[in-house]
């Protein structure tokens, strides 16, 4: 039996599934596997919460139209709470909580009963409150339960032809932003477009801008880096400037996943 017949038995004893869709590859084999095996007993939700970039709404939205199933987004501020914005450690837990909330409202709506996502068993190493939150609320993940690594998401998302499977891990705007420092409109707008400055004149594809204090310190992809070297920066530096940050610095390491928990501590 293949992974990804493992991943559709995982719901052959569901009768209805909603899958919480966020526009990356992982909860996009998710819904394709839930619509396999379901049909129209499947539906994916997303959550446009304030803090999610629009490029990752318009690609969940895409998803949906390739594999066919049900799509629902929802609307609500994140701003609004403060144990979120006031973004100590537990900010991803708090994030997490209000979306578990969400999301069972709309599912009791439907009459679904189970909840599932996309985390995988990559996800599991690094310090994620999150994930804990959705456990606490009965949301569930079968890439986890049927062993996907990030790896295993690509090529299979790949092989079934989903346009996202390259696309590169994300994670919502305020995550940008380092524990302490308060989360704010105007600081996700300004990371938003930042970050949209660097891929259109880089051209880079895995791009993060932390807002440290004003200061925007721009990271991209480790086998990126020589993309530095051909790009005009000044240009970029104005840009970046000409949006309110003060001053800009250039990883040279490269992005790393949860490298925003170090400069906070």
């Amino acid at each position: 039996m293949t992974k990804l017949d493992q991943l559709l038995h995982w719901f052959s004893d569901k009768k209805s599934v909603m899958v919480a869709l966020s526009g990356g590859v992982d909860s996009a084999l998710v819904a394709y596997a839930a619509y396999k095996a379901l049909g129209d007993s499947a539906l994916a939700v997303t959550a446009d919460y304030k803090t999610l970039a629009q490029e990752e709404l318009d690609s969940a939205m895409k998803i949906c139209q390739e594999i066919g199933i049900r799509h629902i987004v929802i609307s609500y501020n994140e701003l609004q709470n403060e144990d979120f914005t006031k973004n100590d450690k537990n900010r991803c837990f708090y994030c997490r909580s209000e979306l578990s909330e969400h999301l069972i409202d709309v599912a009791k709506k439907e009459n679904i009963a189970c909840i599932v996502d996309g985390t995988n068993t990559d996800d599991l190493g690094d310090y994620r409150p999150g994930i804990t939150a959705l456990r606490n609320n009965g949301v569930m993940s079968p890439l986890v339960e049927t062993q996907f690594s990030k790896q295993e998401i690509r090529q299979t998302a790949k092989a079934l032809g989903l346009s996202v499977y390259e696309r590169p891990s994300n994670s919502c705007l305020a995550s940008r932003i380092p524990w302490g420092q308060r989360v704010t409109a105007e600081r996700l707008a300004r990371i938003e477009v930042g970050e949209m400055f660097v891929k259109q004149t880089i051209g880079a594809k895995q791009v993060r801008v932390r807002d440290i204090d004003g200061v925007a310190k721009i990271e991209i992809g480790s086998d990126e880096l020589y993309l530095f070297e051909k790009t005009n920066m000044a240009d970029l530096f104005a840009k970046l400037k000409s949006i309110g940050f003060t001053s800009v610095i250039l990883d040279s390491e490269g992005y790393r996943p949860g490298k925003i928990n170090v400069i906070a501590d």
